[in-house]
C-alpha cells in the first residue's frame, strides 16, 4: 500500500505539467506554425527553396470600357460593333454584366447586348463566312426605353470553354449608346 500515495501524486505531477499543453493544443493549430520539407533524395528530390509568397488570386475582373454602338442589330454580323478580347485562360467560369448610357433620348425602346465569340480558327470561318456563331455567350440588357437614358444587364454566368473570346456588341434601339462590359473571371 506505500506506491498508491506516490501512484497518485505521479499523477497528479502529470496532469499539471501536461494539462496546459494538452488545453493550448487546440489554439496551437490556429496559429502560424513553422513547416519543414524533408528531402527523400531516392523518392522525392526537392531542390532549391518552397515558398508561397502573397495571395493565390481565383478570379479577375476585365472590364471593356466606353465602347460607342450605333443602332445595329445582333443578326447583322458584319456591322457588330467589335469591342476587343477577354482573356479567359486558366478560368472555368466568368460572370458577365453590361451596363452604359443613350447619347440622348430614344424614341425606339431596344435591346443593348454583346455577343462573345471563341477566338478559334475555325470559328472565326464559320463567323465571317456565313454570319454564324457557333459556341457563342450572348448577354443584353432588354427593353431599354427613352425613359432613363441608362440601362443594365443582369449578371450571367456562364462556363469558358475556350481561351479567348472576342467581344461584339449591338443595339436594336435608335440611338447610339455607350456600352461598359464587365466579366468577372473565376475558378
Amino acid at each position: 500500500m506505500p506506491h498508491k500515495p506516490m501512484k497518485v501524486a505521479v499523477t497528479l505531477l502529470a496532469a499539471l505539467l501536461l494539462g496546459p499543453i494538452l488545453i493550448g493544443a487546440d489554439r496551437m493549430q490556429e496559429e502560424v506554425q513553422k513547416v519543414f520539407v524533408t528531402n527523400f533524395p531516392q523518392t522525392q528530390h526537392i531542390a532549391g527553396s518552397v515558398s508561397v509568397e502573397g495571395l493565390i488570386k481565383h478570379a479577375q475582373m476585365q472590364r471593356l470600357k466606353e465602347i460607342v454602338v450605333p443602332p445595329v442589330g445582333p443578326k447583322e454580323t458584319t456591322r457588330l460593333i467589335q469591342a476587343g478580347t477577354l482573356t479567359t485562360d486558366g478560368f472555368t467560369s466568368m460572370v458577365l454584366s453590361l451596363d452604359g448610357q443613350l447619347r440622348g433620348k430614344g424614341l425606339q425602346p431596344g435591346t443593348i447586348g454583346g455577343i462573345l465569340v471563341p477566338d478559334e480558327d475555325s470559328v472565326d470561318r464559320v463567323f465571317e463566312e456565313e454570319g454564324r456563331t457557333p459556341f457563342r455567350i450572348e448577354l443584353s440588357a432588354p427593353w431599354v426605353t427613352g425613359s432613363s437614358v441608362y440601362f443594365a444587364s443582369g449578371s450571367e454566368r456562364s462556363m469558358v470553354a475556350f481561351p479567348r473570346y472576342r467581344v461584339f456588341l449591338y443595339s436594336t434601339t435608335d440611338k447610339t449608346v455607350t456600352v461598359n462590359l464587365y466579366a468577372y473571371l473565376t475558378n
